[in-house]
């Protein structure tokens, strides 16, 4: 090291130990101009003043330090920067109070040198250039700590997020979850709920998105989640009708999906689910819809019951299934419509758009065929025989 180079890092440490001397009175200049310059700390308050005199205070020590070349520390940038996310507090606002104490110790050294005749000296040339240098490799370093930190509380905010819903929807909500639930998911606690499980076409958060805006605008506050089986979503009623909000679902899903009854409050919503993904079930194969339980209880009691309504069709319909496709789908079809129309065969004959003659021969045909006289009673069973045979095809 040449006597010049040597006599300048002497003045450098010099200067920084002078300015070092004063350390509790430039943390205060500083946390006074960041408060001054820097509204965001204010208008937040998420960071106590004590806690940013303390990394005002820390920071300028370690900078002055490197300044000095008798540091090359950054723990106390990375534990700002750590801290900061923690808080909320933008980035953009952190670095900007970084950039203010750069500056600041910058004005603290020339005032220094001033008051040791070197204001005129060519090394503080050589101090400016130090000075932002070692504020540029502090930001990167708080910049990197507040990445890797929100990194960590967004996975830490989603796993909390995955447990309030598993805990709703899974019935092991107690009150302090469904009080936490509440918050986290911006839904109200109690009132009228309904939750809508549609078949899981869902590859991105837009989606869901648009869904929560377009039901906002009924006042009908909701949450989503993307599940491997469905896209759930839990909605608020407030005031509104379940009729108009399956109505603006119809507009807005173009997926098969499920619309469960009212059940009231958060707490119950589990029960909901299950209605709901019990009412996706009942949709035939390839048919797109939202289907309300509340408009297809046999289906949904079939599905609960899988051998009952096997018996049903065993009963009634089996020894249909051995003719070719267009007799069984036109038989199946006359005895549908014989159902709706209360066992009357002339109502029967008005919906096949046949002759009633054409309807008692399709009749005897089934009972020829199944030994079941459909005229004898049994229009219940057979209904729900006929909802088994299209909800179990095989």
């Amino acid at each position: 090291m040449s006597k010049a180079v040597e006599q300048a890092a002497l003045t450098v440490e010099s200067l920084a130990q002078s300015v070092l001397s004063r350390l509790p009175e430039l943390t205060d200049a500083l946390v006074a101009t960041i408060y001054a310059q820097n509204p965001a700390y204010e208008e937040l308050d998420s960071v106590p003043r004590q806690d940013l005199w303390r990394s005002c205070h820390d920071n300028v020590a370690r900078v002055v330090q490197m300044i000095a070349g008798t540091d090359d520390h950054f723990d106390a940038a990375q534990a700002t920067g750590r801290r900061r996310a923690e808080q909320r507090m933008p980035l953009d606002d952190v670095l900007k109070s970084f950039r203010l104490g750069g500056r600041l110790v910058w004005e603290a050294l020339i005032d220094e040198a001033r008051a040791q005749g070197m204001a005129e000296s060519e090394v503080l040339l050589d101090v400016a250039g130090k000075v932002w240098e070692v504020v540029d490799r502090t930001s990167s370093q708080v910049a990197a700590a507040y990445h890797a930190a929100e990194r960590y509380l967004v996975r830490a905010d989603e796993q909390r997020r995955s447990t309030l819903w598993e805990g709703l929807l899974q019935g092991r909500a107690d009150r302090a979850l469904v009080q936490e639930a509440a918050t986290v998911l911006d839904v109200p606690v109690d009132g009228p709920y309904l939750v809508v499980a549609i078949d899981n076409l869902v590859d991105d958060d837009g989606t869901t998105t648009s869904f929560a805006r377009r039901l906002a605008r009924l006042r009908v506050p909701s949450a989503w989640q993307v599940r491997p089986q469905a896209v759930v979503g839990l909605l608020a009623l407030g005031t509104e009708s379940a009729e108009v909000v399956l109505r603006v679902l119809r507009e807005l899903v173009h997926a098969p999906a499920g619309l469960s009854g009212v059940v009231t409050g958060l707490a119950h919503v589990d029960v909901a689910y299950r209605q709901a993904m019990l009412a996706r079930r009942t949709l035939p194969v390839g048919r797109i819809d939202v289907a309300p339980l509340t408009e297809r209880l046999p289906e949904a009691l079939l599905l609960s019951a899988p051998e009952l309504a096997e018996q049903l069709v065993q009963t009634w319909l089996v020894p249909l299934r051995t003719l070719p496709t267009s007799e069984r789908e036109l038989l199946l079809d006359t005895l549908d419509k014989w159902v709706t129309a209360a066992g009357s065969v002339r109502r029967t004959a008005d919906l096949a758009h046949c002759h009633r003659n054409t309807v008692i021969n399709r009749l005897n045909r089934v009972h020829q065929i199944t030994g079941r006289d459909v005229s004898d009673g049994g229009r219940l069973e057979l209904g729900l025989a006929l909802r088994a045979f299209r909800l179990f095809p095989a």
